[in-house]
């Protein structure tokens, strides 16, 4: 599979522009994140067929429970700074901008883990889940939650060069030898205030706090996933009846498995400390 090979949503068209709108309502978020225009431009059959198996996760109120559960694992984790608008640098519009933009990042990370770590089993095999039996695991998604909260996400191509070194710190923390990952390339439209956080968070990823906050966040992944209401039809045998090749099953597993390891599982709890810190982070319980 080519990861360089990805479908933009404005060449979306058809189907795959319909998928995309649907992603986002699902989501609750104003992006169509890296991993769908891949996995689009890749695998389209699979892409549409998958997406109908897991859709239903992220529609159960059991899922909302997660979505703030998880933001709750990460902040009462951590003693994170927090920025006023005359602290970061910005201008008051940048600041909206920024706020808005993180919101989006802190809204779509429970939804990432509970994606990758769904289709990482699946596509092994590995997914047999005990459904819980409570009402609230199948009851629909609080329509309120989440809402609207965020704006599209807008990244630099590069870093500015005064963000050197920064840059290479951020690489180093979470363990990136290529290009940023989409939160730091958001957040270097801010240069200023990128090099002012970074400094200040840098001491708190690396205590024992942010790996608790890891920890536990994985954990409500982990239970929700394991207690899912419905499981998806996803594992090799599942694809080859669909008429997919071994190599393109290979393909997917491999794509689904690099973003479930690796770098994801300290960049994902990294996105609500990010935007608690300019007070942009959504609910921590659903009430």
């Amino acid at each position: 599979m080519d990861t360089s090979e990805q479908l933009y949503e404005q060449d979306a068209t058809g189907w795959r522009r319909g998928l995309y709108d649907d992603v986002k309502r699902t989501f609750r978020a104003p992006i169509v994140n890296w991993i769908f225009r891949t996995a689009v431009a890749n695998a389209p059959a699979f892409t549409r067929y998958a997406w109908g198996q897991v859709k239903p996760l992220f529609e159960t109120r059991g899922f909302a429970r997660v979505s703030v559960r998880y933001r709750d694992a990460v902040r009462s984790s951590l003693d994170l700074p927090t920025y006023r608008r005359a602290e970061t640098g910005v201008s008051p519009a940048e600041f909206a901008e920024l706020r808005g933009q993180l919101a989006t990042f802190d809204v779509v990370a429970p939804r990432l883990a509970v994606l990758f770590e769904t289709m990482d089993r699946a596509l092994h095999a590995d997914h047999d889940p005990t459904p819980t039996d409570e009402r609230w695991a199948t009851r629909p998604y609080p329509d309120w939650l989440d809402r609207e909260r965020g704006s599209p996400p807008t990244m630099v191509d590069t870093p500015p060069e005064d963000l050197a070194e920064t840059v290479d710190s951020l690489r180093a923390f979470h363990g990136f030898e290529g290009d940023l990952p989409s939160i730091y390339r958001c957040l270097a439209q801010w240069p200023t205030f990128l090099d002012t956080l970074w400094t200040d968070l840098e001491p708190v990823f690396e205590g024992d706090g942010f790996d608790e906050a890891c920890e536990r966040s994985s954990e409500v992944v982990d239970e929700f996933v394991s207690n899912a209401p419905y499981r998806p039809r996803l594992a090799p045998d599942d694809l080859r009846a669909l008429g997919m090749g071994d190599d393109a099953i290979e393909g997917v597993q491999g794509l689904f498995r690099q973003f479930n390891t690796g770098p994801v599982e300290t960049v994902l709890p990294a996105l609500p400390a990010l935007a608690a810190t300019v007070d942009a982070s959504g609910e921590r319980s659903l009430g």
